[in-house]
């Protein structure tokens, strides 16, 4: 065997061995591409299910907001009509505030105009003869004085509450509306 003869037989050698690679490589290829086949079919019928599914889903989507917008149109209707409502009784409020603010100035004007109050000329006459007959009737009458004196203590009484009345504060929560 010449050295061509062996060089020929070892790139025989090598072109059969090579070929044998290539047939594996190429079978394990096939495969392959059988499995990633089977799985493309595998998933367009899985494709094919979830579509439907989603179709279905979203169907229903729409049919549940459709009436979840009704309910909130309603509400809003609903809510729109006690507007006035809420309206009208913070008006309320305001009123009943205004007329607590304005009785207790006309009390503050009364206790004021009553402790302050200068006596009219006929009223001092009428005093002094009230002082004169009490004078006079004192050792025979002692209902009269009593009645007197049960006067001037009522008025002191009445007095002294309307006193106290100016003197306290006002409601806080006068005009003020809270909801639970």
């Amino acid at each position: 065997m010449t050295i061509g003869e062996i060089a020929g037989l070892i790139a025989a050698l090598s072109f059969a061995v090579l070929v044998g690679f290539i047939s594996i490589n190429l079978s394990r290829l096939s495969k392959i591409m059988k499995d990633i086949s089977d799985t493309v079919q595998r998933l367009n019928s899985t494709i094919d299910i979830v579509t439907k599914d989603v179709d279905n889903l979203s169907i229903e989507v729409e049919g549940l907001l459709n009436k979840a917008n009704t309910l909130v149109d309603d509400v809003n209707g609903k809510l729109s009509k006690t507007d006035p409502l809420f309206t009208a009784i913070g008006d309320l409020g305001v009123t009943v505030s205004d007329v607590n603010q304005s009785t207790k100035q006309l009390t503050s004007n009364l206790v004021s105009g009553v402790s302050k109050k200068k006596s009219s000329p006929l009223e001092r006459f009428i005093k002094s003869t009230r002082t004169k007959t009490k004078t006079q009737t004192n050792n025979s009458s002692n209902d009269t004085v009593q009645n007197e004196t049960s006067i001037n203590i009522s008025d002191a009484i009445q007095e002294s509450d309307l006193v106290s009345l100016t003197k306290t504060k006002p409601s806080s929560t006068a005009g003020e509306i809270s909801l639970k």
